[in-house]
């Protein structure tokens, strides 16, 4: 680690030179806020960009469930928004329902929590939280930031075709998906929505090797790995499954472009449509799932361990504790960075898999809820007996907790095979999903939003807007998300456009009105929230440097922003970032940047291990007081 932090203290020195270049470039508008190349504002344009594709997905999600509560009746504005064409008379048709199923997933998974989430927070801390100018390439960082908005864009035309987006379900499997005559959504739309992938992937895939040449290359002075914040090693740890796992996804859709376009039988074989059979054979469409799972659960720790990092961050903060087990957490990210590549088959045991590789899958994946279990241990452990303020990102972080506990444990249902089978495709894994990955990383974003708000802008959100917003939230989507588990155990299925086919579904018809409305106010909460955001932008409280009193590097960089982020030379680091309310100091905190020789009343032994410098202070200090009695505190 000591050679490692050497040799990045070089390269920092040949990066700082250049980054004082910054500040002497006449910057215009285009350069500054649109085609920027400075690591902050390209988080402010990941995170606005998000927000604007949740809020679409939102509307959609809200559209559906419409139709859910009340399958029999006319809503005549339906109508003037969406045209005779997908809601005549008022009532959505049901290859549009499919649809708007379709891109509210897609959007969710891949624009809001993968990109907004990831491409926010990696984008703004990395360079502040290790003491780097910017990015290793900052061209690079535009361009990834570019590719995704090109993504969202081109999701967005497919709205505007003649056949309707795509509408296959954000699985898109085949068969549906690879022909373009199945139904509407399988025409232009469903093309539209391949080349969308290949546009995020290519984004993320640019983004995430940026973020690990950043954390390996060009951290300050002192910053070994075991200094890092909980935050950079969730980020660094996330840039490394998608590098691995993204490009499995760009084959799986070029083979199935191949089919669709070329003729070729990738994932097609004895495939009869209106009468004919199609020359189609040899082909699987299972072997479309290994692929798509292969990402799609990796995926799934993509999108929740940059939530998982920032709650670490914001828990420790707000607790006035050091986090607990700092190790055991950085170890337990590993194990599930590991583990998330080799159960991908639990979402696949009713497709015929052999009863031995079922097993082999069940058991990885009740594994792999071991190191997630360390996690939430360890935030207990980190929230009990501490100082505790309960600010709105704290609020949204002990959200997160209890979204991860409760959504978590029903996974450990779906992950065995033998309940599983009777649970897939059911209700029971709306409910999971949305728990455990929606609203866990939503929650986990938001807490973000609310902690480093003063960062990006310089201003502070308003507190009490924040905690209607954390309420009506939190408690709209366990209604939401709860009375689900209960339809999955009863059987009810999920993407059904109307429950008014069989009886035992026509039962649940009063819980989805209830479902709906809960969705309703939920939805009118985000209002609070949007409003907050921008309105403070403007209008907010100024920030002072360090609102939080929190020890990361962040928060010693000026309040406004500079392309190169410190004046001068960039602060040298000496210790973890978690040294909270530690006895004998005169504040509860002590920032990273402070040296061991400054805080010899509150030192203890364990600061001094694999830290040459501090021995020596500590040497230096007993020499000087050796005749005078320790006191418990130092010792």
């Amino acid at each position: 680690m000591a050679s490692t932090a050497t040799h990045d203290s070089a390269v920092l020195h040949q990066h700082d030179d250049h980054g004082h270049d910054h500040g002497h470039h006449k910057e215009t508008f285009l350069t500054k806020y649109i085609f920027s190349q400075d690591h902050k504002m390209i988080a402010k344009q990941f995170l606005i960009t998000g927000i604007v594709m949740a809020v679409v997905a939102m509307v959609l999600s809200i559209l559906f469930r419409l139709q859910l509560a009340w399958p029999d009746k006319s809503f005549p504005l339906l109508e003037t928004f969406l045209g005779e064409k997908w809601a005549e008379g008022g009532r959505i048709k049901p290859d549009f329902y499919l649809a708007i199923v379709t891109i509210h997933g897609t959007m969710m998974v891949f624009f809001v929590l993968t990109a907004g989430l990831s491409g926010t927070f990696s984008n703004l801390l990395i360079p502040l939280q290790l003491g780097a100018r910017d990015m290793a390439s900052p061209f690079l960082n535009m361009l990834s930031y570019w590719l995704f908005f090109t993504a969202c864009t081109i999701m967005m035309a497919s709205f505007f075709v003649e056949s309707g987006p795509a509408s296959s379900g954000w699985t898109v499997y085949p068969p549906l998906s690879a022909l373009p005559k199945a139904i509407s959504g399988s025409g232009t739309g469903m093309t539209l929505w391949l080349i969308s992938m290949v546009a995020f992937v290519a984004s993320s895939l640019i983004g995430a090797l940026n973020y690990i040449s950043t954390i390996l290359n060009m951290r300050t002075k002192g910053m070994d790995m075991w200094k890092m914040p909980l935050t950079i090693w969730a980020f660094f740890l996330t840039a490394i499954v998608g590098v691995l796992s993204f490009p499995v996804l760009v084959s799986a859709v070029v083979l199935l472009i191949f089919d669709r376009s070329f003729g070729t039988s990738f994932y097609l074989s004895d495939i009869v449509v209106a009468g004919q059979i199609l020359p189609n054979q040899g082909g699987s469409p299972v072997l479309w799932q290994h692929l798509f799972w292969f990402l799609g659960h990796p995926e799934v720790y993509i999108v929740i361990m940059p939530a998982l990092g920032i709650t670490s961050e914001v828990i420790a903060t707000n607790s006035r504790k050091p986090i607990f087990g700092y190790h055991a957490m950085v170890y337990s990210l590993i194990g599930i960075t590991v583990l998330s590549f080799i159960v991908w088959g639990h979402h696949m045991f009713v497709t015929g898999m052999n009863p031995f590789l079922g097993g082999v899958f069940m058991i990885t994946t009740l594994i792999i809820a071991v190191p997630s279990a360390v996690k939430t241990f360890n935030y207990l452990a980190t929230i009990w007996r501490g100082n505790l303020r309960f600010t709105p990102a704290m609020l949204f972080a002990i959200g997160l907790v209890s979204f991860f506990i409760s959504g978590g444990l029903t996974g450990i249902f779906l992950g065995n095979a033998a309940l599983d089978i009777n649970l897939h495709d059911t209700y029971f894994v709306v409910a999971h999903f949305h728990l455990v990955m929606g609203c866990a990383a939503i929650f986990g974003m938001l807490c973000g939003v609310y902690h480093w708000y003063p960062k990006m802008f310089g201003r502070m959100m308003d507190e009490r807007l924040g905690f209607l917003h954390f309420w009506l939230t939190f408690i709209g989507a366990y209604l939401v998300f709860f009375p689900m588990h209960f339809m999955g155990i009863d059987g009810v299925p999920r993407r059904y456009y109307a429950f008014t086919e069989f009886a035992f579904m026509k039962e649940w018809l009063t819980v989805n009105v209830f479902i709906t409305w809960a969705a309703i106010i939920s939805a009118l909460a985000q209002v609070a929230f949007l409003w907050n955001f921008f309105y403070s932008m403007f209008y907010g409280k100024k920030s002072p440097q360090n609102p939080w009193d929190s020890n990361t590097l962040e928060w010693t960089a000026p309040v406004e922003h500079l392309h190169g982020n410190w004046p001068g030379e960039i602060p040298s680091v000496y210790r973890w970032p978690y040294d909270y309310s530690k006895p004998g100091h005169h504040t509860d905190f002590i920032p990273q940047t402070t040296p061991f020789s400054e805080t010899m009343s509150s030192n203890l032994q364990h600061d001094f291990e694999d830290n040459p410098e501090a021995e020596r202070i500590q040497e230096e200090w007993e020499k000087e007081h050796a005749k005078e009695p320790k006191t418990t505190e130092q010792v």
